[in-house]
């Protein structure tokens, strides 16, 4: 199908409506279908080592399909339901897809990411009420094991934990050390089983025993955040899960791609776009190292991964491709079509770089977990609109909402206001499991509401502006961080930027922005605050602090993580009115709480207590006393 232009997108839509349209109805069956139509053509691949010569595991897709196959019987045997969970926490590897696919096959599968804390990752279990869980085997130089094992003595509901080991990707004499390596897991404090996951799914067959779903169903569940504080788990259904590979086989991939996705298998950009685009097509995917984009050695090794495996398209966020273009091109690309961004907006002086280093032109897309993630994409085969996020994929509805006086009230061309968004991939009503955090998560009940503020312009194209949550605002004024980013990002020395308010006692909060470095640059703060004096416009964004950092918080996905930045914000400020009170009190640490957001936990070391209130008063964010 094309989809170059808002009428491709109309007369796709025409076709029939997508309730109408021919496609799977399950998970299982369209990896059926595709693997009956391609049954020797590569799935996935995989190698724990970054080296483009380094040991390589291959599936088919008639050898994935099996595996999944016998890993939704094993699930099946270990007492999952449709309804019961099978949780997830692993690096990238071929047992962490077949867990995924397989799990979604058996019942609901709940990817967790594995820096998660042992009580953020207990927290998850027992919100889902997980059954099994698939884990590493103790392993050099991670402690995966060892976090798990502590999440599950706090999560009753597990019974099972299946071992994944990362032993046989290695090869001698490397296999030979891991025995006498190996850390030391007490297994006991779990209170589960623990099994082998490889010899589990190997007792049973290689077709389902089960009848497969016969209707739509919640296949997935998938947390948000959860770098601090207690993510929330949104549900994902079949649907949700086929029009995502609908989208990536009609207008992206075809069984003839190989895609490289050094992103990680807990995260909704791989599996549901990548992975469900490649079961739907018969696209071949490539992960690199464990760690994805975090290995050793991959971006040095980048072009040359991309020769080994000729890849087509690359999939990749804004810290990555700023990354990469420091790194020559040393090796043959000629058969890279595309660079697909996501989970961030890319600057355009970031575009900018990348594109003149290494030739290949970059699209931008746009999604989110709530929604199953894709919305919109610029178009391969159309005009690509640098900054925006393209055009609204074929049966994406987005709303531009604004609130006023009178209600919500949608926005005209080119008004901001926040984006609201249905796709087959929204569960109206239903996004999160708890209940309470569905209230007023839609537009007319239908439209979820993504908390990214944004406009679509006279051609059809979604532009992000910033998020409705990440406004600094300065005593009433509403400042966009974007505009402070922005700017900075001109800056030959600056590879990322990240702006937020800092607590103020007078104005509430002010700007202030965080800095990371292009390898190998020197520039003052001093000579960044200049910058920022002369290339943004608007004097109220003008920041008020500036910091140099050697590397910005973030994301596995790699977005700047600003609740991080907030953190020494509120710290440096408090701990700076506290000393020129005279108060020996001090900002220990800066935690985040459900109802309150982020509290700040004072140590008085012996200051009266009503005094170090009557000083921190002045400002909006709270504190309490540390334990």
């Amino acid at each position: 199908m094309t989809f170059a232009t808002p009428a491709d997108v109309a007369a796709i839509e025409n076709q029939a409506t997508w309730e109408n349209r021919v496609k799977p109805d399950t998970l299982y069956q369209m990896l059926s279908e595709t693997t009956k139509k391609f049954p020797s053509h590569k799935a996935v691949s995989y190698q724990i080592f970054s080296g483009p010569t380094d040991k390589a595991e291959t599936l088919t897709w008639s050898q994935l399909k099996d595996q999944v196959s016998q890993a939704a019987n094993m699930f099946r045997a270990h007492g999952v339901g449709e309804k019961d969970v099978i949780a997830y926490v692993l690096p990238n590897c071929n047992e962490a897809l077949v867990t995924f696919l397989g799990g979604a096959v058996a019942g609901i599968v709940n990817p967790i990411n594995p820096l998660l804390e042992p009580e953020q990752i207990a927290s998850i279990l027992r919100e889902t009420g997980a059954k099994v869980v698939v884990t590493l085997k103790p392993f050099p130089r991670t402690d995966v094991s060892q976090k798990v094992a502590e999440a599950v003595r706090h999560a009753p509901g597990v019974n099972t934990v299946l071992e994944v080991d990362l032993k046989r990707y290695l090869t001698p004499p490397k296999s030979w050390l891991i025995p006498l390596v190996r850390p030391k897991v007490d297994r006991s404090i779990a209170h589960a089983d623990y099994k082998c996951f490889r010899k589990e799914v190997a007792k049973f067959p290689t077709e389902l025993q089960f009848p497969d779903a016969t209707e739509d169903r919640v296949a997935c569940y998938f947390h948000t955040g959860g770098t601090t504080g207690m993510p929330k788990v949104a549900q994902h259904t079949y649907s949700g899960l086929v029009y995502n590979g609908w989208l990536g086989h009609e207008l992206l991939f075809s069984e003839n791609d190989n895609v490289m996705c050094p992103l990680p298998l807990f995260h909704v950009f791989a599996c549901h776009v990548i992975i469900m685009s490649a079961v739907k097509s018969g696209a071949h995917v490539v992960f690199p190292t464990p760690q994805g984009y975090r290995g050793e050695g991959v971006f040095d090794n980048f072009w040359k991964l991309c020769e080994r495996w000729k890849i087509t398209f690359i999939i990749t966020v804004p810290t990555a491709i700023s990354a990469k273009m420091q790194r020559p091109v040393d090796a043959d690309i000629s058969t890279v079509k595309t660079a697909f961004s996501g989970s961030a907006p890319l600057p355009l002086e970031l575009f900018r770089r990348f594109e003149e280093a290494t030739g290949i032109g970059i699209i931008e897309g746009y999604g989110l977990t709530e929604a199953t993630c894709l919305v919109s994409v610029n178009p391969v085969d159309g005009e690509k609109k640098v900054g925006s996020v393209g055009l609204p994929f074929p049966y994406a509805d987005v709303r531009i909402v604004k609130g006023t006086a009178d209600g919500n009230v949608e926005c005209g061309a080119d008004e901001i206001g926040e984006i609201c968004v249905y796709t087959p991939g929204v569960f109206p009503g239903n996004t999160y499991t708890e209940a309470d955090k569905n209230k007023d998560l839609y537009y007319n009940e239908k439209f979820l509401r993504t908390g990214d503020l944004g406009r679509i312009d006279a051609d059809g194209y979604l532009w992000i502006t910033g998020r409705a949550k990440d406004l600094i605002i300065r005593g009433g004024h509403n400042i966009d961080p974007a505009e402070i980013e922005e700017a900075l990002l001109g800056h030959e020395a600056v590879a990322f930027a990240g702006a937020i308010g800092q607590p103020d006692a007078h104005a509430g909060e002010i700007p202030c922005v965080y800095v990371e470095l292009v390898d190998g640059a020197s520039v003052s703060e001093a000579e960044l605050m200049d910058y920022c004096k002369v290339h943004i416009h608007e004097r109220a964004a003008i920041p008020k602090h500036l910091t140099i950092l050697d590397e910005l918080p973030k994301t596995a996905v790699g977005k700047v993580f600003k609740p991080d930045l907030r953190r020494e914000a509120i710290t440096r400020i408090y701990n700076e009115a506290l000393s020129k009170a005279g108060h020996a009190a001090l900002v220990v640490s800066v935690t985040d709480d459900k109802k309150r957001g982020l509290v700040a936990q004072v140590s008085l070391n012996g200051a009266d207590k009503d005094a170090v209130d009557h000083t921190l008063a002045n400002f909006t964010r709270p504190w309490e006393e540390a334990a």
